[in-house]
């Protein structure tokens, strides 16, 4: 499946924009032609770039003075020939989720993560079914808690969906994009114009007030395919995953691209994928982080198998005598099951460390480890519990 060719799936028709024009003019082409994406021309009519409608729409820039190349970004090229597997792993190495395809130096479409998701479902592996590839047992908030605390959780877990629950009872869903839409833009054109709106405590608003319902859910045996069929049909990002009427996970596009990406890795060995957003990681920074995953990988090769950890980075914009806070989340995925863990700090490497060491414990109290009286001694010397038992 990793060998269809993007030629198979992309699409040949793009919309473009000059790197000059305002962003105005995107938020036009979005609302009249509605593209995932658009291409970014040079004043010399050469592809320079592509914007999102949500890069727009997340900015705080005024639309009506701001230029397109104060948001454009570049994005890995990609030919025809390239495997759905390659472009899968670009995307999340990336950040960007729509590459441009080109052909002898000509730009021809773009390939988006959802033409890589259905190209690679009609295959054998949509028959997967989706709890083998879904966050298990996904965060959630109560449905009286306040924006201010979905926004904390999205940032200590590096997540941006989270089912709402009333008494134990799934009652919605909150993305980021919602609170963006509902609570941030509307709040800002308030500040704007003639007419100042009121202050209102946003942050203190209860979740249940922005939430989408009802919830578009798919059971945890349901193939890849039907689950790709049915957020298509609605339109969404993500889906939760119930088992026997009960939350079981949550399953969004980046589950669907990560083992995608990990199709043409070769022999049963772990490696590594890095994505990185607004982080300047030096080649140094990177064999830091190699040498410790190589580490990791040597202790836990036997047991797990084939996988791949990712590392997402990103920066949250706070600021310590002139360094950034980052944000390290790592999802492990292998043969045997999805590791997940996160951090915050400031300090590529020390960040990283601190978040595969809270992988490392996670996976030695999993019971897909717990059978084994190497990784249980390993587990009760971590957490300073006596050994004498084992």
């Amino acid at each position: 499946m990793s060998s269809i060719p993007v030629e198979n799936v992309f699409s040949k028709s793009f919309s473009t924009v000059n790197e000059n024009d305002p962003l105005s003019r995107c938020l036009e082409l979005f609302k009249k032609e509605m593209p995932p994406v658009i291409a970014v021309l040079d004043d010399k009519g050469k592809y320079a770039g592509v914007i999102s409608r949500r890069w727009v729409i997340r900015s705080r820039l005024d639309p009506s003075t701001a230029k397109v190349k104060s948001l454009m970004r570049p994005a890995p090229k990609v030919s025809k020939e390239v495997s759905l597997g390659k472009a899968a792993r670009l995307m999340i190495e990336s950040g960007v989720r729509q590459l441009p395809v080109f052909e002898k130096n000509k730009l021809v479409g773009f390939v988006t993560d959802e033409d890589i998701i259905h190209g690679a479902v009609t295959q054998e592996w949509g028959s997967t079914p989706v709890e083998k590839i879904m966050t298990k047992a996904p965060q959630v908030i109560e449905a009286n808690r306040s924006v201010g605390a979905v926004l904390s959780l999205f940032r200590e877990h590096g997540v941006s969906h989270v089912p709402v629950v009333d008494q134990g009872k799934l009652t919605g869903i909150i993305s980021i994009q919602d609170i963006i839409e509902q609570i941030f833009l509307p709040r800002q054109k308030q500040t704007q114009g003639e007419i100042v709106g009121e202050k209102v405590p946003v942050l203190s608003i209860p979740a249940k007030g922005i939430m989408a319902q009802p919830v578009i859910t798919v059971a945890s045996d349901v193939s890849l395919r039907e689950a790709e069929k049915k957020m298509h049909a609605q339109n969404v990002s993500c889906l939760v995953v119930l088992s026997k009427e009960r939350l079981a996970g949550i399953v969004t596009k980046l589950d669907f691209l990560e083992p995608i990406s990990q199709l043409e890795t070769v022999g049963r060995k772990l490696t590594v994928q890095f994505g990185v957003k607004g982080v300047a990681v030096n080649p140094d920074q990177q064999g830091f982080m190699m040498d410790e995953f190589e580490a990791f990988a040597r202790k836990y090769n036997d047991a797990l198998e084939l996988g791949t950890l990712f590392v997402y980075m990103k920066t949250h914009g706070t600021n310590h005598k002139g360094v950034p806070l980052l944000h390290c989340r790592l999802q492990l995925r292998t043969v045997r099951g999805s590791f997940f863990s996160s951090s915050e700090g400031f300090g590529v490497e020390s960040t990283f460390r601190v978040a595969l060491d809270r992988l490392d414990k996670r996976l030695l109290r999993s019971k897909e480890l717990s059978y084994n009286p190497k990784y249980a001694r390993d587990f009760l010397r971590k957490v300073g519990m006596p050994q004498e038992e084992l």
